[in-house]
């Protein structure tokens, strides 16, 4: 039962519900009821601090003005932003929240926490960087973790991060829309909930939106002809667990990028024979050079010099570590590994051992592909190969343009406009956290300056509500 009902029906039972609906506005107008009322709403809500609640009922009849299904329908007025997503983005602004008193509420489609990292990763996988650029904010990595900690370790850790932060995501429920009402300043987020067979249609209500469904929500799959007709198997990186069961077979892997290279290199360690498919250039660079982690150098060097020098650099560096790759068919990019990932958003690859695997011929580097046919492919320099599998490590890219209707903060391509720093707020309390395309460490970065924000509001304005609350009750007991 909402709590309009619960409070009229249990102290004013003699108001039918149509008397109720065209009269609660005004009777909400006189002080009396409207402390009564008040103090019935936030007992109902589990709070004392839900922000403006005069200015929040107005609004609410502004949208049942609007929508004469509205009070029908099962929804909810959240106290707080709703976060779309619960991966480590998510987990990061929830606990940010937590920290400065702002109450909120956490969707999530899969029945886990990190789902991406839970069912869609490989098993061998672990952190490419170091540690302390991968931690979440509030709570480092356990002092006993390595410096690259694996799969389960780092799903460990957002588990811990979870329940520290006391954040309680609610699992199978997918957002289908959002929305933002100009009328009422309230985003409207629809979602459906799956329990079983059963499906329900859900509507929160809310002042912030804070979308985190990040960069990888959807897998991308390319159209390649013939692929329908290959008859073997095919599968995405992302249902890629071991290559145990490819054992003895020859697999095509498409893509070169960090997943490509690792599902390569895991082929070989499980005795399968890996063609990797490379159509264009790529930025291979050693994960630590000279015993020093990749990616900390070029941070440290990037507070004292222009990102061009240190793109150089950090070339010079990794030609004297892992020589001229270019002769093993992995052509570099006319444009530095740091200035691509800012301008384009493309990851260099960390190599972890698969150039090793190249050079030594165990992973064969094949161009791009014409075609598929039954049980081989034909590349585009005309050669052919016959394979038993194929595996797609073709990437992901966000799924934000299927549910949010807003064309202003985020482009097409499901990215803010705004390039980094900028891109974490947008217009009519939207907020978006992971990105930045620069991993873990940009997630917490926007969910700290999320937080900050949201909390001041939530400050500023708890602290008028409750002025205006006590002289709500000092006219009432004059007017007793």
């Amino acid at each position: 039962m909402e709590w309009y009902h619960m409070v009229f029906s249990t102290h004013f039972p003699y108001l039918s519900t149509p008397l109720i609906l065209s009269s609660l506005q005004s009777i909400l107008q006189h002080p009396i009821i409207f402390s009564i009322t008040s103090q019935l709403f936030l007992k109902h809500h589990q709070t004392k601090n839900f922000l403006l609640f005069g200015v929040t009922m107005e609004n609410l009849f502004r949208l049942a003005d609007q929508d004469q299904g509205f009070f029908q329908r099962k929804w909810t007025l959240v106290n707080g932003p709703v976060i779309v997503g619960a991966g480590p983005s998510g987990l990061a602004t929830a606990a940010c929240l937590r920290e400065q008193g702002v109450p909120f509420v956490v969707l999530e489609r899969a029945e886990c926490i990190a789902s991406l990292w839970q069912k869609r990763t490989y098993d061998r996988l672990k952190l490419h960087l170091p540690k302390q650029y991968c931690q979440l904010p509030k709570m480092p990595f356990p002092e006993d973790f390595p410096e690259y900690p694996t799969k389960r370790q780092f799903i460990e850790y957002l588990e811990s991060y979870a329940k520290h932060f006391d954040i309680n995501p609610k699992f199978n429920e997918c957002v289908q829309s959002a929305r933002y009402d100009e009328t009422s300043g309230f985003w409207r987020v629809k979602t459906v909930v799956m329990s079983g067979s059963n499906r329900t249609e859900f509507e929160y209500i809310c002042r912030w939106l804070v979308v985190a469904t990040g960069e990888n929500a959807e897998r991308v799959v390319p159209d390649i002809e013939g692929l329908a007709e290959f008859g073997g198997e095919i599968i995405h990186a992302c249902d890629y667990k071991s290559g145990e069961k490819f054992q003895g077979k020859k697999v095509l892997v498409i893509g070169c990028g960090n997943s490509g290279m690792e599902v390569s290199l895991d082929l070989c360690n499980h005795n399968a024979s890996p063609s990797m498919v490379v159509r264009s250039s790529v930025h291979v660079l050693p994960r630590e050079i000279f015993g020093k982690s990749t990616y900390e150098l070029a941070f440290f060097m990037l507070k004292w010099l222009p990102i061009w020098l240190v793109d150089k650099l950090m070339l010079i560096l990794t030609w004297l570590v892992l020589g001229n790759v270019e002769k093993y068919g992995l052509k570099r990019p006319s444009i530095g590994p740091l200035e691509l990932k800012n301008t384009q958003g493309k990851t260099p690859v960390l190599d972890i051992g698969a150039l090793e695997k190249i050079k030594s011929g165990d992973i064969n580097v094949v161009p791009g592909i014409k075609r598929f046919s039954r049980g081989e492919v034909e590349l585009l320099d005309g050669k052919k190969l016959d394979i038993d599998s194929v595996i797609l490590a073709t990437g992901y890219r966000s799924n934000v343009p299927s549910w949010l209707q807003e064309g202003e903060f985020f482009s097409k391509n499901g990215f803010p406009k705004a390039p980094f720093p900028n891109g974490w707020k947008g217009n009519g309390g939207l907020y978006a956290v992971g990105f930045t395309r620069r991993g873990l460490s940009g997630a917490s970065s926007d969910a700290i300056s999320i937080a900050k924000d949201i909390g001041m509001v939530w400050k500023q304005e708890t602290k008028q509500h409750k002025k205006r609350t006590i002289a709500c009750h000092r006219r009432c007991i004059s007017q007793f």
